[in-house]
């Protein structure tokens, strides 16, 4: 959360927490992003991003990344963030050396089909099905960030970033 936070171009920052959400709060010390509490996280992803966009309120557009992608940099999010606002689309989505993930940026005039979603991989039907006229690649010349979805993915980020394994039995995930 840290190196989101540090991102230079993003004007306000919401954290969106679903399970154990007050737990995982108490744990993180936040120097501007506000947490924001997802009582709908079992419904799917797309119960995340609504609380989201009900958080951010009027904006010209929101910035939406995953806290299973724990890679994701501030120096990504600020290139994107900057080539968006210089080239502003419906939407657009990150291509890390042709291969695409987050940050998602979505201009204000999608919040109407956003709120329209539900359940899991939501948001990536729309990145699937859009046109190009609505949602734009922009590259970066990064390698695409480690997903943490399985016991194995999370031992992985830790040992990448160097961090301990917080516990040593296999949780649900």
């Amino acid at each position: 959360m840290k190196d989101v936070e540090g991102a230079q171009k993003l004007e306000r920052v919401y954290l969106v927490l679903g399970g154990s959400s007050r737990e995982a709060a108490d744990s993180l010390t936040l120097d501007h992003a506000h947490i924001v509490y997802n009582d709908s996280y079992g419904t799917g992803c797309a119960s995340s991003l609504l609380a989201g966009l009900d958080a951010a309120g009027a904006c010209d557009g929101i910035v939406m990344l995953l806290g299973d992608m724990p890679g994701v940099t501030s120096k990504v999010i600020d290139e994107v963030v900057s080539d968006w606002r210089r080239l502003p689309s419906w939407a657009a989505v990150t291509s890390y050396r042709g291969r695409l993930g987050h940050p998602f940026i979505f201009e204000s005039s999608s919040f109407g089909e956003l709120r329209q979603l539900h359940g899991d991989k939501a948001v990536w039907k729309i990145v699937d099905s859009a046109s190009a006229d609505r949602l734009r690649h922009i590259p970066v010349d990064e390698n695409l960030p480690r997903d943490v979805d399985t016991w194995a993915d999370y031992e992985a980020a830790c040992a990448s970033f160097n961090f301990p394994i917080v516990d040593a039995e296999e949780p649900p995930i």
